[in-house]
C-alpha cells in the first residue's frame, strides 16, 4: 500500500469521524438551549413557551446574567454550549475575542427590543427625582474633593449630595458585575454623570492624550462600604427588598416596574419618568437595546432553530402590540424590527465589536 493511499484512508477516516460526531451532536439535544440576562430572562421564557406549544419541545432558558451567560455561550461548539446568549447590553470586542478562539466564529447578533434602567423604590417612599450626577456622587467609589483629590466617598445620606433630597441613608440594590443591567447602569448613569464635573471631563481629556484609563475607572467602580448592594441576578428579589425597606432604592429592567407597579414606582432620572414612551423615544436617560446572540453552526445542528427565531422577530412577538410589549419590552421602530427579522432569517455573521 502507497503511503499517499495510506495518508487518503487516514484522512478519509477523519473525516467520516467529524461527521459522524456532528451527526450524533445533531440529534443527541433536541431541545434548544438559551443563557443569559435575566433583564431578557423573561422575554426568551415566553417566546419559549409559545414556540413549545406549537412544536412540542419548549426551548430551555436559564438566567445567568449577561457576562456569565455569553461565557457559556462562548465555550465552544456542540451539545455541550448553549445555542443562544440572551443580553441587555451589545457584547464586547473581549467577549467576541473568546468565542473566536474557542471555535464559535459564525455568530449572529438581533437586537429584538428597548429596555430601560430603572431606579425605583417602595409605593410607600416620598417621590424625589435624581440627577445622573447625583446618582454618580452618591454610588462612586472615590469623588474628588475641592482640591480636585480623589477620595473615597463620604456621602452617608441623599442630603449630604442635595438639601433637596431625602434625609435618608443611601442604600442601592443593584446587580452584580456579571450583569448587563449593571453594565448599562455604569455606561448610561454614571459615565454621563461624571461628564457633569469639569474636574472629571480633564481627566477624560488626559487619558485620551496619554492613554491612560483613570477616567474610565473612576466611573467604573461602585462603592463597596454598604451604600451599594450587590443583590445578585434575581431582580424579583430586589423587589421584595424595596417592599421591606422604603428608604432603599433598587436597580433593575423596566419590565420589573411593569410587573410591580401595585409595589414599586420609579425615581425621575434627569427630571425624565421611566414611561414606555419615554423609553421608547429616548427622552429617558437609561434607555437601552436588547439582544439575542445566535451560533449560526448550532441552526443546522439543533433542531427547530429557525423556527425559534422567526418566532422571535415575528410582529406578533416584537411588533407594537407583541405579546413581548405585554411583558414589558418596548417595542422597536419599524424598520428596526424589520432588521432583526432579516438578521434570523439570513443569519449573517456580527462583524467584531470595537470596544
Amino acid at each position: 500500500m502507497t503511503p499517499n493511499f495510506k495518508n487518503g484512508l487516514t484522512l478519509a477516516a477523519i473525516a467520516f469521524a467529524a461527521t459522524s460526531a456532528l451527526s450524533t451532536t445533531a440529534f443527541a439535544r433536541d431541545q434548544i438551549r438559551a443563557v443569559g440576562s435575566s433583564t431578557v430572562y423573561p422575554f426568551t421564557t415566553a417566546v419559549a413557551e409559545h414556540f413549545g406549544k406549537a412544536s412540542g419541545k419548549t426551548p430551555v432558558v436559564e438566567s445567568t446574567g449577561t457576562g456569565g451567560g455569553l461565557k457559556l455561550f462562548c465555550a465552544g461548539i456542540g451539545e455541550a454550549t448553549p445555542d443562544i446568549a440572551n443580553a441587555s447590553r451589545p457584547m464586547k470586542k473581549a467577549e467576541f475575542e473568546d468565542c473566536q478562539k474557542n471555535g464559535v466564529t459564525d455568530i449572529v447578533e438581533i437586537k429584538f427590543g428597548l429596555d430601560g434602567i430603572v431606579i425605583a423604590h417602595s409605593k410607600s417612599s416620598p417621590d424625589f427625582s435624581l440627577q445622573q450626577e447625583e446618582l454618580f456622587l452618591a454610588l462612586a467609589k472615590e469623588i474628588h474633593d475641592e482640591n480636585l483629590k480623589f477620595i473615597p466617598n463620604p456621602h452617608k445620606v441623599w442630603q449630604d449630595i442635595d438639601p433637596l433630597l431625602p434625609a435618608t441613608k443611601i442604600e442601592v440594590l443593584g446587580p452584580p458585575p456579571t450583569s448587563g443591567t449593571r453594565d448599562a447602569f455604569l455606561e448610561l448613569i454614571m459615565e454621563k454623570g461624571a461628564k457633569g464635573f469639569g474636574a472629571l471631563r480633564e481627566l477624560k481629556d488626559a487619558d485620551e492624550k496619554n492613554g491612560t484609563k483613570d477616567y474610565e475607572k473612576v466611573w467604573k467602580s461602585l462603592r463597596e462600604d454598604g451604600a451599594y448592594i450587590d443583590a445578585g441576578e434575581n431582580d424579583n428579589l430586589i423587589v421584595q427588598k424595596l417592599e421591606g425597606n422604603p428608604d432603599a432604592v433598587g436597580i433593575f429592567g423596566f419590565s420589573f416596574l411593569e410587573e410591580n407597579k401595585s409595589k414599586i414606582k420609579s425615581v425621575q432620572v434627569g427630571g425624565v419618568e421611566a414611561t414606555y414612551e419615554d423609553i421608547a423615544n429616548g427622552k429617558y436617560p437609561g434607555s437601552r437595546a436588547l439582544f439575542i446572540y445566535v451560533k449560526k453552526a448550532h441552526v443546522a445542528l439543533i433542531p427547530g432553530m429557525k423556527e425559534f427565531l422567526a418566532e422571535y422577530v415575528s410582529d406578533k412577538t416584537i411588533g407594537e402590540d407583541g405579546y413581548l410589549v405585554g411583558k414589558g419590552m418596548i417595542s422597536m421602530p419599524k424598520e428596526d424590527i424589520e432588521k432583526a427579522a432579516k438578521a434570523a432569517a439570513e443569519l449573517t455573521p456580527m462583524a467584531a465589536p470595537e470596544k
